[in-house]
């Protein structure tokens, strides 16, 4: 199936310089890939059930969306133990230590993922009660 799909330039140059780099044999083959990732992290996500203790590290443009950060982060008090913030011009990188019900922590990834001036978020989780196997 074809597709097209929107990408800053920069991204893309970036993008294929990496699968070049890695001798795969197409850009269509290194798409295939990336999504193959993203669903393996979404369904694991997804997965996650009872308590568990996730460190979950995000960088931002500061100026953009601080305050809707600080919202967020009130909101999920009750699962949030502690950040650590860094300061790198006009982009953060904020790690986010978080305890508490998996749904409730993965509702937290999910509405920062939602943000435009959010670059990435990725999560780590320590302690999960359950841990899906890669056949769940």
């Amino acid at each position: 199936m074809r597709t097209s799909l929107n990408v800053p330039g920069e991204v893309l140059d970036a993008f294929d310089e990496t699968w070049q780099n890695e001798e795969l044999e197409s850009r269509s083959r290194a798409v295939r890939e990336a999504m193959q990732e993203y669903i393996e992290r979404h369904t694991g996500l997804e997965g996650l059930e009872g308590t568990v203790v996730a460190a979950l590290a995000f960088d931002y443009e500061h100026t953009l969306v601080i305050g809707e950060l600080h919202t967020i982060q009130h909101e999920f008090e009750s699962v949030i133990e502690t950040t650590h913030h860094m300061h790198h011009g006009e982009w953060c990188l904020e790690t986010v230590f978080c305890q508490g019900p998996a749904p409730r922590v993965r509702e937290l990834v999910y509405q920062l993922r939602d943000f435009d001036a959010v670059g990435r978020v990725n999560v780590l989780f320590l302690q999960p009660e359950h841990a899906p196997t890669a056949n769940e």
